[in-house]
């Protein structure tokens, strides 16, 4: 009699839109590298509030993880919090520009202008945005995380990415669970040298914060513009494209993720938490690291939820116990996963071309990706309807060596 051929492990018919196992657990982690330096710099720099920030990021994470069925991620919106930390501006403000980001997101989705920008920009310029991101990320994790700790933190990222190659083929333990032990580990040695192994701790509830009409208009200004052409290319548009690539079968349209973007912003600033959004960097991070359903962000909320309720007091010293290094090799791996979704170009050699340009000038332009936007765009449009070619480049084909009988035969055999 014959036998049944095994079923396949997973495909996405049958995959839960939420599961809690090791692989969710382990890809829980894979935004972690963006998201933990990001939230202690305001925290320490801007006052905001420990218990607010976290509980309400934690709620974010947990509601989208149910709401959408994949590891979508929740990311402080990066360049807020880049100015923030900049002119160490007030809670206030951030608030207010949260406010304004969220309303006018929520516009551009209702309105259909995203749908319309996502049909009228290439994919090639996506692809190109897409790039640039994960080199920045990659610099950043290799310039500013990895060699945090001096040699022994080089060391440590060196064990690291030994493990996650080491152990990325086996499915019982996964790799990235070791490497975020290895880590806590050592985290914990240097945290008892330093003899602040104890965190505070006290239950904790998140404020209120009401915005006034001046702080509204300084964080319109000082936040929500320079941040708005950010959230659209990358967290909007980039985002969509990153699903469909990683989850076919679950499509999520750029409406949809405008519309919660909007919806985040307009209820997280009156509780005290960061302005944020969704980000293809964390779901091509989430999906690296293994997760594959709406399990990973919940379990990734739900630690915040816990250090914001319980060990807010001791925010600051708990999370530093997870090393730099460690984070800076969590950031490399979400920064290479989301290089490696340009290979679908390398087919298409002006597509390509208009790709590398986008990702040059997200990576050395101020303004990087508006003037990638733009200029990808046009470019891309000028080759299509053939008024530009881009340069030829010639590849030459592998030497085979001299053969016999010809020019090249200096003995006459």
């Amino acid at each position: 009699m014959c036998s049944q051929p095994a079923p396949p492990m997973s495909s996405p018919h049958n995959v839960p839109r939420v599961r809690f196992d090791r692989h969710e657990l382990a890809g829980a982690f894979g935004d972690i590298g963006t998201d933990v330096p990001l939230l202690i710099a305001l925290v320490a720099t801007c006052g905001l509030d420990a218990a607010s920030v976290c509980i309400v990021f934690g709620a974010l994470q947990i509601a989208t993880g149910l709401l959408y069925g994949i590891p979508m991620p929740v990311q402080p919106l990066k360049a807020m919090a880049a100015i923030m930390l900049a002119q160490r501006l007030s809670p206030g403000i951030l608030a207010g520009g949260g406010l304004v980001i969220g309303g006018a997101m929520l516009l551009l989705a209702a309105t259909g202008a995203l749908g319309w920008l996502a049909r009228v920009i290439p994919r090639e310029v996506v692809r190109g945005i897409q790039l640039g991101l994960g080199l920045t990320l990659a610099t950043l994790a290799l310039r500013e995380y990895v060699g945090a700790d001096g040699p022994a933190g080089y060391l440590l990222a060196g064990v690291a990415v030994f493990a996650l190659l080491a152990l990325g083929r086996q499915r019982r333990i996964p790799a990235p669970l070791v490497v975020m032990g290895l880590g806590v580990l050592y985290g914990f040695v240097r945290r008892h040298e330093d003899g602040s192994l104890l965190p505070s701790v006290g239950l904790r509830l998140p404020g209120v914060r009401v915005p006034t009409w001046e702080e509204l208009m300084q964080g319109a200004l000082l936040l929500a513009l320079p941040q708005l052409p950010l959230s659209i290319s990358n967290s909007v548009i980039a985002t969509s494209q990153t699903v469909r690539d990683l989850f076919p079968a679950r499509a999520v349209s750029v409406r949809q993720i405008g519309l919660t973007y909007g919806l985040m912003n307009l209820v997280a600033p009156w509780f005290g938490g960061v302005p944020v959004c969704h980000g293809c960097g964390g779901l091509a991070g989430f999906h690296a690291l293994g997760a594959r359903t709406g399990g990973a962000p919940i379990l990734y909320g739900a630690m915040y939820l816990l250090l914001g309720l319980v060990l807010a007091p001791g925010f600051t010293q708990l999370v530093r116990v997870v090393p730099m290094p460690v984070l800076g090799v969590v950031l490399l791996v979400e920064a290479v996963a989301l290089m490696m979704l340009v290979r679908d170009m390398a087919a298409d050699q002006g597509a390509l071309w208009v790709a590398l340009v986008v990702a040059a000038a997200v990576v050395g332009l101020p303004w990087g990706y508006v003037v990638g936007l733009v200029v990808g765009t046009l470019l891309s449009l000028a080759l299509r309807r053939g008024w530009m070619k881009v340069p030829a480049v010639e590849v030459a084909e592998p030497s085979q060596g001299p053969r016999c009988g010809t020019e090249h035969d200096a003995g006459g055999i």
